[in-house]
């Protein structure tokens, strides 16, 4: 289990843990997925220490972190939760590294504060590519209705991880990082078992606001560099996606990773710590 440096608040009162996975470098922050919490990303830090500070958080509603007391679950939260760790720890024009929902987090952030990053790397970030945002919505959102539908409490960790391991897509899902999952992501239970931190609601929640905040228009106003990475085998937010965001930021390039999906850096945490320190560094 991975114990947070600290805890700090969002600008709502939103307690967010904050997660120091060492290394040696300029501070590279990590923004999880929807639905996941900073430590499955703490096997690729381990990959980055040799050029990188890292520094994670778990995103609202999610992990430890808390939850908004109205409940709602905007995406500029997620921005908001970014800019806190930012300012509280004092990181000075870091770097990001964000995975779909916190790829678009960090979007969101450089947009509402232009120059808080010297860099980003977004793998496949979730950016609807319309100039007016969708109105948030439950009704027929495949990801809201899967995310009811999750699994929320198992007797054991191993019930838990062999479940996991047997279903896409987190059978793609290294084993070490799937454990950190579990082991972070899922807290006792008080009859025994464990249970998930990120509520389902919560999650479709999420999901239901995944098209209604407006990075796409504003992506013109990302000043700094960005790569938009996707795997080659994905079923998410591929090429074409990318295509459009590059097209609106004036230093971007895109990468297509060959073996990965939308998961890959929970597939393949080495490779993406490569193309991460390739990309951003050179």
């Amino acid at each position: 289990m991975i114990e947070p440096a600290g805890i700090l608040k969002a600008p709502d009162d939103v307690a967010i843990p904050y997660y120091d996975f060492g290394g040696v470098g300029p501070d590279l922050l990590l923004a999880h997925a929807t639905g996941f919490c900073a430590a499955v990303l703490a096997p690729m830090a381990e990959a980055l220490r040799e050029r990188f500070r890292c520094v994670g958080l778990d995103l609202r509603a999610h992990g430890r972190s808390g939850r908004p007391v109205d409940g709602v679950l905007d995406w500029q939260g997620f921005a908001d939760d970014v800019l806190a760790v930012t300012e509280v720890l004092g990181l000075r024009s870091p770097l990001g590294f964000g995975h779909s929902c916190g790829g678009a987090s960090l979007l969101l952030a450089e947009q509402a504060r232009p120059g808080t990053f010297s860099g980003l790397y977004c793998f496949e970030p979730v950016v609807y590519p319309g100039e007016t945002p969708l109105a948030p919505s439950l009704d027929g959102n495949p990801l809201s209705a899967s995310a009811l539908r999750r699994r929320s409490d198992f007797s054991s960790r191993d019930e838990a991880i062999d479940n996991y391991r047997s279903k896409p897509p987190f059978d793609r899902i290294r084993l070490d990082v799937l454990e950190a999952y579990v082991d972070n992501g899922f807290t006792s239970s008080p009859g025994g078992g464990i249970s998930l931190r990120c509520r389902r609601e919560d999650e479709a929640q999420i999901y239901a606001h995944a098209f209604a905040h407006g990075a796409f228009a504003r992506l013109p106003e990302v000043r700094c560099p960005v790569i938009f990475a996707c795997g080659a085998e994905t079923d998410g937010f591929g090429p074409e996606f990318l295509d459009l965001f590059a097209a609106r930021v004036s230093r971007s390039r895109t990468l297509a990773l060959p073996g990965l999906g939308h998961f890959g850096p929970l597939e393949n945490p080495d490779e993406l710590a490569r193309s991460v320190s390739a990309s951003l560094l050179g």
